[in-house]
C-alpha cells in the first residue's frame, strides 16, 4: 500500500500501529483487539445521556442471543432504532468492544441502538452469526412496544464485517420475512468473498485489514479450505456474501460509507451502483485517504470527524424523514 494516499492526519496515527499477524494465534488476535480497542476507548470522553440495559434471547436448538439496548435518557416517545451489528472479520470483535461506538451513535442520532453479541467463526460459521443477528432483528421488531421503538422505523447497520452481516440479513428478510426495515446503514461492509477488484489487492499492509487477512476471515467465515479470486465456490449464499445475490430491488433505502484506501471499496462501489440500477434509494460517500475503519480506529483525525458527521446525518434522514 502506498501510504501517500492516506490522509496525512491518519499516516501519523498509523505509524503507532504495530504490525500484527494477526491469525497466526485467534485467541490471542481477539485478545489484541480488545486490548486495542480499549485503549482507543479509553482516551475517548464519556458519553452522557445514555443508558443501556441488556437482554438474553431464546433460541431454539441455539444459545441465548445477548443484546444491550442503548436509549435517551428520559426518554418519552417512541423512538426510530437500529440494530447495530459489530466487526471483527467475522471472526472476533464483541458488543462489549462496540459499547463507544453504540452509545455515539444513540446521543449523535437520537436513536435507541440494539447492539448483538453474534457467534463468531471458525467456531460457528456461517449461517450461525447470522442466525443471532436475525433473533436479535426479530426480538426487535416484536418487542417494539415494550422498548418504545417505533417500528415503521427500524434499521440494520454495521461496520465491515457487521455491515456485511446487516447487507446479508436486509437481503434474508426481504426474501424470507415480512419484516421491512427503513434503512440500511453499511459502513465499509465486508460483502464479497472472492476479493477480486483491484482494490482487494491494495492493502497489504500487516497494521490494518489486508488482503490476508480478508482472505482468510472467508475462509473461516464460510467454513471453506481457502477463498481467493481463483476458487469459483457456486455454493455461497448471497446472505453469507451480499455481493453475490442476483438482485438488490426490494431492499431499504442505503447508506454505505468507506474510505478510499480500503480493501472494500471497489466491491462498496459495485454494490452501491447495483443498488442505484435496482431502484433503490442509495448514497454511497467515499472519504479520501481513509484506512478500514479510520473514523472509529483514528478517531481524532479532521477526516474521521468529518466521516461520522457524514454518517450520523445519513442514518437521522433515514429514520426521521418520512
Amino acid at each position: 500500500m502506498n501510504t501517500e494516499l492516506v490522509d496525512k492526519q491518519l499516516r501519523v496515527s498509523l505509524e503507532s500501529f504495530p504490525e500484527l499477524d494477526i491469525w497466526t494465534d485467534l485467541g490471542k488476535t481477539r485478545a489484541r483487539a480488545r486490548e486495542m480497542r480499549a485503549k482507543i476507548i479509553g482516551q475517548l470522553p464519556v458519553i452522557e445521556g445514555i443508558e443501556s440495559s441488556d437482554y438474553l434471547i431464546p433460541q431454539p436448538d441455539a444459545p441465548d442471543v445477548l443484546v444491550r439496548v442503548y436509549r435517551p435518557k428520559n426518554q418519552i416517545d417512541s423512538l426510530p432504532a437500529m440494530l447495530w451489528i459489530h466487526g471483527g472479520g467475522y471472526c472476533f470483535g464483541s458488543m462489549e468492544n462496540d459499547d463507544n461506538t453504540a452509545r455515539q451513535i444513540a446521543k449523535s442520532v437520537g436513536v435507541i441502538v440494539v447492539s448483538v453479541d453474534y457467534r463468531l467463526a471458525p467456531e460457528h460459521p456461517f449461517p450461525k452469526p447470522l442466525d443471532d443477528c436475525f433473533s436479535a432483528l426479530k426480538w426487535l421488531v416484536e418487542s417494539a412496544d415494550m422498548l418504545a421503538v417505533d417500528p415503521a422505523r427500524i434499521a440494520i447497520g454495521g461496520i465491515s464485517a457487521g455491515g456485511g452481516l446487516a447487507a446479508g440479513l436486509s437481503l434474508f428478510v426481504r426474501d424470507k420475512t415480512s419484516i421491512k426495515p427503513k434503512f440500511q446503514f453499511l459502513l465499509c461492509p465486508m460483502i464479497d468473498d472472492r476479493s477480486s477488484t483491484p482494490s482487494s489487492y491494495m492493502i497489504t499492509d500487516k497494521r490494518i485489514w489486508n488482503r490476508n487477512s480478508n482472505l482468510i476471515g472467508w475462509q473461516y467465515y464460510l467454513g471453506k479450505e481457502n477463498t481467493s479470486a481463483d476458487e469459483h465456490y457456486e455454493d455461497i449464499s448471497p446472505y453469507a456474501a451480499p455481493s453475490r445475490a442476483i438482485s438488490l430491488s426490494g431492499l431499504p433505502a442505503t447508506y454505505i460509507g468507506v474510505g478510499s484506501v480500503d480493501a472494500f471499496v471497489d466491491e462498496n462501489r459495485d454494490y452501491a451502483t447495483r443498488l442505484e440500477a435496482d431502484k433503490v434509494d442509495i448514497q454511497l460517500e467515499i472519504f479520501d485517504g481513509g484506512f478500514h475503519g479510520f473514523e472509529f480506529i483514528a478517531p481524532g483525525a479532521d477526516i474521521s470527524r468529518i466521516a461520522r458527521e457524514y454518517h450520523y446525518s445519513a442514518l437521522r434522514k433515514g429514520l426521521f424523514d418520512q
